[in-house]
């Protein structure tokens, strides 16, 4: 199944039957049945009716509400599937310093350690460039983070890795665009505006994964709890971040899919995001993405970033019901 984007200001989103369809001055865009949906995302205006809300709800369909630039407001989610005996576990998980220390360090490597492969994989492939000294540097990361004894100093070590891993990202960038390093509120060029719409996409798949399967989102073991933030997700984000998100970020970049006239400065002066028309195509590009079939380094079998997800969201599961380890999601090719 995959995700459905809707863009298209001004139209509204409908049922008919068994069916969705997307409608704009009585003309009919879009009209799909919801057994082939997983998700709904709706950007800037668009409206839906109750109706198209209710037959999301009773095929377990998520809905998430985003700006026009791609910033998440909110998700509208069906309460069919809540495991409240996965809840009491999570916080009673919480609770237990001991399991939230080693779970973060084991997320704060993995994290580091996918930014670490896909470096290396970058300098095989280009091995005009040097690379030596920023590997170096995230090994003794990695190491530091074995070592480390609280969540400050796991949140400093994180920091520090990430200045030197964007510095690499920035060298492993080829072509028009430049990269002045990472940006986020608001992202200063195409580059940041790439990858802030990326993470943003994946938040946003793991936020509404989780709570279908009946966690808390909100209640993180890394991220403390926040108001308003979904903390596990952004826990789970991490080990994500460089062999999803980075990676596709680059395959756009380096395989000239989108080039500099594809971005707009906001209106009021800040921000760069895509124009209307590229946000459809990056929307395309990163279904296929995360739907390319690879092996599972783990399991040997058949599977896709986006079934990743839910298997080590799954996996999380099993960790706090059975009091076993966490073991990340690592990128090796």
């Amino acid at each position: 199944m995959a995700n459905l984007y809707l863009t298209e200001q001004n139209s509204i989103l409908r049922k008919t039957g068994d069916r969705l369809i997307v409608e704009k001055d009585d003309e009919v865009l879009l009209d799909v049945p919801c057994h082939k949906i997983e998700a709904v995302l709706i950007f800037g205006n668009v409206q839906f009716t109750t109706q198209a809300v209710h037959e999301l709800f009773e095929h377990g369909i998520e809905m998430a509400i985003l700006t026009r630039t791609g910033k998440l407001i909110g998700q509208i989610t069906s309460p069919a599937t809540k495991n409240i005996t996965l809840r009491i576990r999570q916080f009673s998980k919480f609770e237990d310093e001991s399991f939230r220390l080693e779970f973060a360090k084991t997320i704060v490597a993995a994290k580091i350690q996918n930014g670490l492969n896909l470096i290396r994989i970058h300098a095989y492939n280009h091995p005009e460039t040097d690379f030596t000294g920023v590997i170096d540097s995230l090994r003794i990361k990695i190491e530091s983070v074995e070592a480390s004894s609280s969540l400050g100093q796991l949140l400093g070590i994180e920091g520090s890795a990430a200045t030197v891993y964007f510095d690499a990202f920035g060298r492993m960038i080829r072509g028009e665009f430049g990269f002045p390093g990472r940006r986020k509120r608001p992202p200063t060029d195409p580059v940041n505006a790439m990858l802030s719409l990326s993470y943003t996409m994946i938040f946003n798949e793991i936020a509404s994964l989780i709570d279908g399967l009946g966690f808390d989102p909100y209640l993180g073991f890394f991220h403390s709890p926040d108001y308003g933030r979904a903390s596990l997700a952004a826990d789970l984000e991490e080990e994500f971040r460089a062999p999803v998100a980075d990676r596709f970020v680059l395959n756009l970049i380096n395989n000239k899919v989108f080039c500099p006239d594809d971005f707009h400065v906001n209106p009021a002066g800040e921000g760069v995001y895509f124009n209307r028309d590229a946000m459809k195509r990056y929307f395309a590009e990163y279904e296929k993405f995360l739907n390319r079939e690879f092996d599972h380094n783990e399991t040997g079998t058949k599977t896709t970033l986006r079934k990743c997800f839910r298997f080590q969201a799954e996996k999380l599961a099993r960790v706090l019901q059975d009091n076993g380890s966490y073991i990340p999601f690592s990128m090796e090719s």
